[in-house]
């Protein structure tokens, strides 16, 4: 089980906040290859026809699940994209991946045959299982990709815990309905978080101490911050103002 802690934080705070951190954190090693220390995050979210998981976020439901394909940086021969199943325990989280090739992902979805596309990738140790509870729900509640998500994501490990992750995931947007051929395109992309970005802190017991005096100079407050949600608003997927008060009129916290 994992726990997530979210901020939306004003971007003219970056630089500061990030030196605030770096005395306790060393970056990412996924994106300590790539430019300023960060990785492209690519998700296509599924939802039911009555957009159910999008409502039972903005209602504040417990226990509730997303399912997404996931994909990194830019679209390469053999490009790795991963099946998602994420589960919500009140505040506990679960996932459960599938890694495929991202040119047999689209052979899936086409087939609906999933035998020999899932890969045998370590430390995930039961992808096809986890292939399989993801169309079962698929086909199950008549899912269907409702939204594309992309975001930059600079990301750290904590020196003294490296089950403690922070993250800044900045210039989140987005696009209605795609298809899933276009999970790499740049194209048609809307901004959903213009002027601002989220930090994430993941852990797996204890939140980490050395990050209190930070959250408290920076007076930031943990909220709910769904990327799916978000982006999904400022989109206008469901056509009409929803029940996002959450976000479209929440105080935000810089």
């Amino acid at each position: 089980m994992r726990f997530e802690f979210k901020y939306i934080v004003a971007e003219r705070y970056l630089d500061e906040l990030r030196n605030s951190v770096r005395p306790f954190v060393e970056v990412d090693p996924f994106a300590d290859a790539e430019e300023k220390n960060e990785y492209t995050v690519r998700s296509i979210y599924f939802d039911t026809p009555n957009f159910d998981y999008y409502y039972e976020k903005i209602d504040g439901i417990k226990n509730r699940k997303k399912l997404r394909i996931r994909g990194y940086d830019d679209v390469e021969k053999n490009n790795t994209v991963f099946l998602e199943i994420k589960r919500k325990y009140d505040v506990p989280i679960k996932k459960y991946r599938a890694p495929v090739n991202f040119e047999d992902a689209q052979d899936i979805f086409k087939k609906s045959a999933i035998n020999g596309h899932v890969l045998n990738q370590l430390p995930i140790i039961e992808g096809y299982a986890n292939s399989k509870r993801f169309f079962f729900q698929m086909y199950s509640r008549n899912l269907r990709p409702t939204v594309l998500v992309v975001y930059d994501r600079e990301a750290y490990y904590s020196k003294f815990d490296r089950t403690v992750r922070l993250t800044f995931d900045k210039r989140l947007r987005g696009e209605a309905y795609p298809e899933l051929k276009n999970l790499f395109n740049e194209r048609n992309l809307r901004s959903a978080l213009h002027g601002r970005f989220i930090l994430e802190v993941k852990f797996n017991n204890h939140f980490p101490s050395w990050l209190h005096p930070v959250i408290s100079r920076f007076n930031l407050k943990r909220q709910s911050a769904s990327k799916y949600v978000i982006t999904m608003d400022a989109c206008n997927v469901i056509g009409k103002p929803g029940r996002s008060t959450l976000y479209t009129r929440a105080k935000w916290y810089v």
